[in-house]
């Protein structure tokens, strides 16, 4: 045996050879078609699929096949290519080396498809010959904060299923992968990890030894993202995989920072930013949550052990310099009165007239407040009177800037209590904490008899979604992106029609921010991420900068701007990273290697579209689109699809803390529920047990990667929100089994010597040509959805043919025709076969962008029309358009007519018809059950009687 070379294959210039052994009747060699040699990759991975176990022998009823694998199974690996290449070529209609299944099995279905088709390059752009046109998408690169949630499932099984579509129609396509390095977030939680297995702080291991940590860290959960994206089924072309902080990518945020500041469009200003004391850095808007209050509440803050008041407000007085008058104002945050400047009334509020012109006094300093008069204040509240903290307050800026106000923060950097401006008998608040501090003041006020009131206040609290501190506005040197002239450029893209937003009800969003754009806090005060390109000249001006990408070039650059040599320049990096915005909002072209000239740039950007939650359309959308046409004077792509955001079965937001955030690995594989590896604190770990043993109670069943799919596509359909029922996923399994039996039951039927037509003879009986006129209807249907955006209609028109047409009216009602043997009913089951057949495998396209595996796997094992030119996988198939199945019958217009006379000649009525009590005659006659369930003909989709998806079914 070893000297035969049992399972050598010898690559030649257009094809294989395939020597098979003398104990199979000699040598022989056989030239193998392109078809053949992915044949053999797809019989060599459902080999190793069964020399797993997974197929047992007793079920292969062909008895040289299943004597040859049991030599297989005590032979040398050697023997395994062979055994391929004799099944590959042995079964000349289909790859099969089984029966399939009893019953359907995500596990076995979905065990090797994936690396079969990475293997092939069937996502890759330069796979085949792709007339169409080009199709680009990246992929909106998830955090690498740890797993992938049900939100990233939707996002990526929208994206696949987008792919696969214009993948299958002829496209050029690429799907591009990627990571983001997320800097607030996953310094958070590398942070939390440190704490919680080592007991240190980031300060503690420094800020080299930190990022290497973070990088372990991103190294870690980065494979494993990858590794749930192929779960997914998700198409991507992986040799393209590129992370926010690779080289290249760097390089392009560095290069776009630098361009921007040389323009002036990048500039530094000391404005009020969100600040997290916990964090110590500032936030982006979308990093704070509006917390609303009714009343008095008590809340948890970070650094404190008792939970701090909020939901009041409290009144008190400031005196009238010269006069026993004062003036009473009202505020939710009294420790914040230590920073204030001025007192503000209404112009036209005749109370305070006469007050123009005087001053107030604060109660503990000898700063005297002005009384200003300012549109903003509504005379109708309260008392009139409004306290300004400029440097505290967004409004009360605003008022600071337009009356030339003191900008005092009450607040230093770690949060603490300032104490330049109060009086020596207050110094005591010196270094206190801030809400410490507030009950310090308010006593303070009492003692001095400026203490009005406290009552229930109904507010709104920012809270810091990483930290769940409270956030304070925080006056601190930023840089900043002037934003006006990028906004009304993204705003005009959209009101020409240039570029186009779906749905369009998210227009009224789009237009309200650009058209009030302010400009964009881009600096953060962390270790992680992309650091700041700027450096601060020290022994010039003190106020100038400088931005290089090197320390050198920045310091030719200062020298040529106060001509001088550059060794009399002495600079300081900026210590700041910038905002993980700004690295995602040039990720379109960053990833093709801009700001060089290359030819992937050129090719595949712009991009034509992107698809994300509608929840980012500001914060990354917009984003990507100013600065797309800033840095390369085009659009990043020309559409945006914007898809509702996954909330639980209760229509709660996904929170670890609530214990409804699901991996999708865990509802495809099934799991009993456990908090493990959780950043939570005890007390949210035990809440979260809770959520999850009132929702999940025995735990989440196996569903499957192709039911979750096809179920969140189908959940598309509920607006802004999707409330996610993981019972209703299970019922998406039950349908595959629904196909898998189809299948099951038409290659019985079918035949071993079963060969398809190339098309329809045209003698088809009623009920097939009703079969077809309904799968006809189907890929109408899909093809408007998939071009429209709307997946609810696909999943609902496949779903309709599927199950309620194929398998509950047609395959029952042909079953009559086959258990005849006579010569004419023979004749008339061959057109039957050519028509079950058709539907199979038009049905099985139609369904493959949304359930890839199990479409494969059934795929696999039909007859094909044309075996030499057939492609190798369903997924580089062309996906079914009208014309394809309406050429095969001309007549399916005259179907509708042909059953409303057959309706009327026997006095049926429009109910659905018993199919199992059907006989032969009336499969020839064509009687009630061609009305099929709904009870007339027509070619539109059936609409569930629930309001939600497709309720669950049966096996």
């Amino acid at each position: 045996m070893c000297d035969r070379r049992i399972a050598a294959r010898v690559k030649g210039k257009v094809y294989k050879t395939v020597v098979c052994p003398a104990m199979m009747c000699g040598l022989e060699t056989v030239a193998l078609s392109k078809r053949q040699e992915a044949e053999l990759e797809v019989a060599e991975m459902k080999m190793l699929r069964f020399s797993l176990g997974v197929t047992r022998l007793d079920k292969i009823r062909n008895e040289q096949i299943r004597g040859t694998l049991f030599v297989f199974l005590i032979l040398s690996d050697a023997f395994f290519s062979y055994v391929s290449n004799l099944i590959c070529l042995s079964l000349a209609h289909a790859d099969v080396l089984s029966s399939l299944p009893d019953s359907y099995s995500p596990q076995y279905v979905e065990a090797a498809w994936y690396s079969w088709w990475e293997k092939q390059g069937f996502f890759k752009p330069e796979y085949g010959p792709n007339p169409r046109g080009i199709f680009m998408m990246c992929i909106p690169p998830p955090n690498v904060t740890g797993s992938l949630h049900l939100g990233h499932a939707l996002t990526n099984a929208i994206q696949d299923c987008l792919t696969r579509w214009h993948r299958m129609r002829g496209e050029t396509t690429l799907w591009n992968p990627g990571c983001d390095h997320a800097g607030i977030a996953t310094q958070v939680v590398v942070e939390k990890k440190l704490m919680r297995e080592r007991g240190m702080s980031r300060h503690d291991l420094g800020r080299e030894n930190f990022i290497q940590e973070v990088w372990t860290w991103k190294n870690e959960k980065g494979d494993r993202i990858y590794h749930q994206l192929k779960k997914l089924g998700s198409s991507l072309d992986w040799d393209r995989a590129c992370f926010t902080m690779d080289p290249k990518l760097s390089y392009a945020v560095q290069e776009a920072f630098i361009r921007m500041h040389d323009e002036g469009v990048i500039y530094r200003s000391k404005r009020l930013v969100n600040w997290s004391c916990t964090l110590n850095s500032a936030i982006s808007d979308i990093e704070v949550d509006k917390k609303e209050l009714t009343g008095r509440t008590l809340l948890p803050v970070p650094g404190y052990k008792e939970k701090v008041e909020f939901g009041v407000l409290v009144s008190f007085s400031y005196k009238i310099e010269g006069s026993d008058e004062e003036v009473v104002v009202a505020t939710t945050r009294i420790e914040t009165m230590l920073g204030d400047t001025a007192v503000a009334v209404h112009p036209d509020d005749p109370r305070y007239q006469h007050l123009k012109g005087k001053v107030a006094l604060h109660p503990f300093c000898d700063r005297k407040l002005p009384v200003v008069f300012d549109d903003f204040v509504d005379m109708n509240f309260g008392t009139g009177a409004v306290k300004i903290t400029p440097a505290h307050d967004h409004n009360d800026y605003e008022v600071g800037e337009r009356h030339k106000l003191p900008f005092i923060g009450p607040l230093v950097f770690f949060c603490l209590f300032h104490h330049s401006y109060l009086k020596l008998c207050y110094c005591s608040l010196k270094g206190m904490k801030r809400f410490e501090a507030r009950k310090a003041v308010l006593q303070a006020l009492k003692d001095r008899g400026q203490f009005k009131e406290v009552k229930d206040n109904p507010m709104v609290v920012p809270v810091c979604s990483r930290s769940k501190d409270i956030v304070e506005p925080l006056l601190k040197p930023q840089w900043y992106v002037d934003c006006r002239d990028m906004g009304k450029q993204a705003a005009d893209s959209v009101r020409s029609g240039e570029l186009k937003i779906i749905p369009d009800h998210h227009l009224k969003t789009w237009f309200n921010w650009m058209d009030n754009i302010r400009d964009w806090c881009i600096s953060r005060q962390l270790w992680w991420g992309h650091r700041i390109p700027a450096y601060f000249i020290t022994d010039v001006d003190g106020h100038y900068w400088v931005s290089g990408r090197s320390e050198e070039e920045a310091r030719e650059k200062a020298a040529k701007r106060f001509n001088v040599t550059a060794d009399k320049i002495s600079l300081r990096q900026d210590e700041d990273v910038l905002d993980t915005w700004f690295s995602s909002g040039i990720f379109p072209f960053s990833i093709f290697g801009w700001p060089n000239e290359c030819e992937d740039l050129n090719v595949f950007y712009p991009g034509t579209l992107l698809e994300t939650g509608h929840d980012i359309l500001f914060f990354w959308v917009a984003r990507m689109v100013m600065m797309g046409l800033k840095l390369t004077g085009k659009l990043p792509f020309k559409e945006v699809y914007l898809h509702a955001v996954v909330r639980d079965a209760h229509g709660r937001k996904m929170s670890k803390s609530l214990g409804n955030v699901i991996d999708p690995l865990d509802v495809i594989t099934g799991i009993s529920l456990e908090l493990k590896d959780s950043n939570l604190d005890p007390v949210e770990i035990e809440k979260a047990k809770e959520g999850q043993k009132s929702d999940y109670p025995s735990g989440i069943p196996e569903c499957g990667t192709d039911a979750l799919r096809f179920a969140l596509c189908a959940y598309t359909s509920q607006g802004r929100d999707i409330n996610l029922d993981v019972n209703r996923i299970l019922g998406y399994r039950h349908f595959c089994n629904k196909l898998w039996n189809a299948v099951k039951f038409a290659m019985r039927t079918l035949g071993e010597s079963f060969v398809p037509w190339e098309k329809l003879c045209g003698s088809e009986s009623v009920a097939d040509r009703w079969i077809l006129s309904r799968l006809c209807a189907a890929v109408a249907l899909c093809g408007n959805g998939f071009q429209a955006y709307d997946f609810p209609a696909i999943t609902t028109a496949i779903y309709n043919f599927w199950l309620y047409e194929l398998c509950d009216v047609y395959l029952e009602s042909v079953k009559p025709v086959f258990s005849r043997t006579d010569a004419e009913a023979q004749k008339q089951a061959e057109v039957c076969r050519q028509t079950l057949y058709t539907c199979l495998e038009v049905g099985l396209r139609l369904l493959s962008p949304i359930m890839p595996f199990v479409t494969e796997e059934l795929f696999q094992r039909l007859p094909r029309r044309q075996p030499q030119d057939s492609p190798p996988s369903i997924c580089v198939t062309s996906y079914p358009e009208s014309s394809e199945v309406s050429d095969e019958m001309e007549f399916v217009m005259t179907v509708v007519r042909t059953i409303r006379s057959l309706r009327a000649d026997y006095n049926l009525t429009k109910t659905r018809a018993d199919c199992k009590k059907m006989n032969s005659h009336h499969y020839h006659q064509g009687c009630e059950h061609l009305e099929g369930p709904y009870g007339h003909p027509t070619l539109g989709p059936h609409v569930p009687e629930n309001n939600g998806p497709h309720s669950p079914i049966s096996s």
